[in-house]
Parts: C-alpha cells; sequence; structure tokens
C-alpha cells in the first residue's frame, strides 16, 4: 500500500506546491515528453513555464538557470487531461477532477448554472478548478424542476417540452445564461430502472430547431443518445456530439464519419452501472449494463474502424463517494480496441478538438497553456500507469506535487 494523506495533510501538502503566478518561471527538467501528438516519447526535455503557457521546450542541457526547477528524474510528462462529459456541482467536485489530473472539463448539465458560476470563478483565479465548458440545464422533454425556478418565464412548459418552438425557448434561456454548449437528450435515459435508453424522446424537427437556436451564437450541441434512432436523428440535424451511443447502427456511425460528429461513449460509467455500490446501485440496472457493455465495446471498435473521432469522458460528478476517473475510461478505451496512444489522445487532443479548444490545450507545445500531469512509467507501455498522478500543473500554476516524499 501507498502513503495516503488524510484531507487535512492533503490541503497543507497542496498548498506549500501552489506555485505559478505572473512573471514567475517554472521550469520542469529531466521529462520524458509525450506531446499528444501521436509520436513516441522525447526523452531529456525541459518545459520552461511562464505566465500560464508553455514558453519554451528545450533540451534539459539548454534548460534556463532562474526560476523554480523541478527535476522529473526521467518521468513521463503529459498533457492535462480533458474529461468532456461531466456533472460536477460544487467546487469539491470541481478540486477532485483536478488533483486526478483533469485540467478541462466540459460540464453536460448542473442544477442553478453552478457550471457557469464555476467557469466565471476559475476565469478570475479565485479558485484552483479545471476550465470548465458549460452547458447549464439539459434540453429534454421533462426539464429539471428547479430549472423553472430560476427561469419562471418558462413556467408554462413546466408539464413538458413539446414541439420546435418549446424547444427553442429552453434553449434561448439557456444561451442567456452564457453556456458554452446546449445539451440535449434525445433518448431515454440508461441510469433510471424505469427508463429505456433506446426510446427516441425528441424528433428531428425537435432537434433541428435547438440547433439552429444554438448556432446563431455560435454554440455547438451535444445530444444524449443511447439507441439508434434517436441518435441517427441528432447526428442528422447538426450535433457536434453523440454521448453514449450503446446501440448505435454502423449506417449511424459512418454518417457521423461523414459529418465530422464526435463520440463520447463513456464506456467506465456502463462498468459502474453493472457493479454493486458505486454510483449506481440497483439490479435492474446491473443487469442492464450486463447487456450494455458488449453493445458500446462494439459501437467503439466500429467507429474506430470507420474513423469517427471517439472521446474520453466520464458521466461522473467526481463526488466524495465516487471512485470513477477519466483514467478508468481511457483504459476502458483501450480494452474497445484504441491503442493506449489513441485513448491518450481521446482524452488529450481529440477531446480539445472536440471543444475547439485545440489551438491553445491539449498537447504540449510551445505557446500553449501549461496544462500538465506527470506519472511516473511511460503509459503507452501500460495506460495503468495514468491513475497515479505525481503532478499537475494547472494554467502553469502546480496545484498537485507528489514528487518528493523524502523528509527534511
Amino acid at each position: 500500500m501507498g502513503r495516503r494523506l488524510t484531507g487535512f495533510s492533503l490541503s497543507i501538502f497542496l498548498a506549500a506546491s501552489a506555485f505559478g503566478q505572473s512573471g514567475e518561471t517554472l521550469v520542469l527538467l529531466h521529462a520524458n515528453v509525450i506531446d499528444g501528438l501521436g509520436g513516441a516519447p522525447v526523452s531529456d526535455r525541459a518545459i520552461v513555464v511562464r505566465d500560464g503557457r508553455i514558453v519554451d521546450i528545450v533540451s534539459s542541457s539548454a534548460a534556463p538557470q532562474g526560476g523554480k526547477i523541478q527535476d522529473l528524474k526521467g518521468k513521463y510528462l503529459l498533457p492535462g487531461l480533458i474529461d468532456a462529459h461531466v456533472h460536477i456541482g460544487s467546487l469539491a467536485q470541481a478540486r477532485k477532477a483536478l488533483f486526478s489530473g483533469v485540467t478541462t472539463v466540459r460540464s453536460m448539465g448542473v442544477s442553478g448554472y453552478y457550471d457557469v458560476g464555476l467557469r466565471e470563478l476559475k476565469k478570475q483565479g479565485v479558485v484552483d478548478a479545471p476550465e470548465v465548458l458549460a452547458a447549464g440545464y439539459h434540453v429534454r422533454p421533462r426539464p429539471s424542476e428547479d430549472l423553472f425556478l430560476v427561469e419562471p418565464s418558462l413556467g408554462n412548459l413546466f408539464s413538458g417540452v413539446r414541439g420546435a418552438e418549446s424547444y427553442r425557448r429552453v434553449t434561448a434561456a439557456n444561451l442567456e445564461r452564457g453556456v458554452d454548449w446546449v445539451k440535449i437528450t434525445s433518448t431515454e435515459r440508461a441510469g433510471l430502472p424505469d427508463t429505456d435508453p433506446r426510446k427516441q424522446t425528441m424528433t428531428r424537427e425537435e432537434i433541428a430547431a435547438v440547433v439552429d437556436e444554438a448556432t446563431k451564437r455560435g454554440i455547438p450541441v451535444a445530444s444524449h443518445a443511447h439507441g439508434d434512432e434517436g441518435g441517427r436523428a441528432a447526428v442528422e440535424a447538426g450535433v457536434r456530439s453523440i454521448e453514449h451511443g450503446t446501440y448505435l447502427s454502423e449506417e449511424t456511425l459512418r454518417l457521423m464519419k461523414e459529418k465530422g460528429t464526435f463520440l463520447a461513449p463513456t464506456v467506465a460509467v456502463v462498468a459502474d452501472l453493472m457493479s454493486p455500490g458505486g454510483d449506481y446501485d440497483d439490479p435492474i440496472l446491473q443487469v442492464r449494463g450486463r447487456h450494455m457493455m458488449p453493445r458500446i465495446k462494439e459501437v467503439v471498435a466500429t467507429a474506430r474502424r470507420l474513423g469517427v473521432k471517439v472521446v474520453a469522458a466520464t458521466d461522473t460528478g467526481y463526488g466524495t463517494d465516487g471512485t470513477l476517473t477519466l483514467q478508468h475510461e481511457i483504459e476502458a478505451l483501450t480494452q474497445c480496441g484504441l491503442t493506449p496512444m489513441e485513448a491518450i489522445q481521446a482524452a488529450t487532443t481529440v477531446a480539445a478538438e472536440l471543444l475547439r479548444i485545440e489551438g491553445r490545450t491539449g498537447s504540449i507545445q510551445k505557446g500553449y497553456e501549461a496544462d500538465l500531469i506527470v506519472v511516473d512509467r511511460n503509459p503507452l507501455g501500460s495506460v495503468l500507469y495514468l491513475q497515479d498522478v505525481l503532478l499537475v500543473v494547472n494554467d502553469g500554476k502546480v496545484v498537485l506535487d507528489r514528487l518528493n516524499f523524502a523528509l527534511d
């Protein structure tokens, strides 16, 4: 068993590691760099960080002498991970995600527009948290009741959202709150025992109305879709990503390839569904998970073969009692046929492309944001090494440092 930090000691540990204020230089020395762009690791590099960005990547022998020197001693440096489907509704959950190595998240539905608030606090530098791309409330036939408390002007839709114009109104309410994404549900959920995840819930015309309303503001749309009919309707209507996609047909996957639609399959959460305990603990859901697992693995393998871009995502809230992390999804993707590099890219460069932030983060390049993680051994040999993150740098700031356990 390794050394375990209590909540108290961890808070001290993290506070002591918080380096990266404006103007300071951080040099990560003797790193084996996996930049996320697909090449082999580059050995003995120095990454120079200043003002939240990577200002240089040089041989360790040519590294500058000033600033804070962090000797990685041959450990492996990767881009910070991107979780493309989360439900984070508190600062504690956001910090848990960050300390696991996730430096960017796409929020796919929370109450009270907490994700928008968290995004703004992060931008202000008030909190240490991943960068948040927020979706606010789900746009679906039966919205959360608290949406109507936040947006009482939608009160006459309380009994249900039906028809293109009603969906436009709910979409517009989210857009007015400044969301970065719109999330729809074109099939029923899998995580409730009284639903059928194959069942389509929105017509193609209703989905198209949401996509049109969002596109006017330059906002992309993601569609929760397990069943093929609902998934295909969403792809035809122009959504940017399909979330889950458990029962998608090869025909629909071919259409996704043609239209450039991304797939976020959330395989690991299906494993959680079928296991006692965890976020889902219901015998009906355990049976459902057992028949979903082979289908989603088949979908991911087919998507890879056809060239559909696969993105890593957890569909978790990083709750205090939960154990699911993005590393579990990366491992699950390798079990579906992705290579370790492809699975890592699903959580870095491909995810950044989905989120339209690939020009500034998701890979290790000069001029990019300094979102970085360090692990002990080469994850291209085994992605399980990603489970043990030793250092997290978020916007150039060291927020987690577990590299040195020596006593003074």
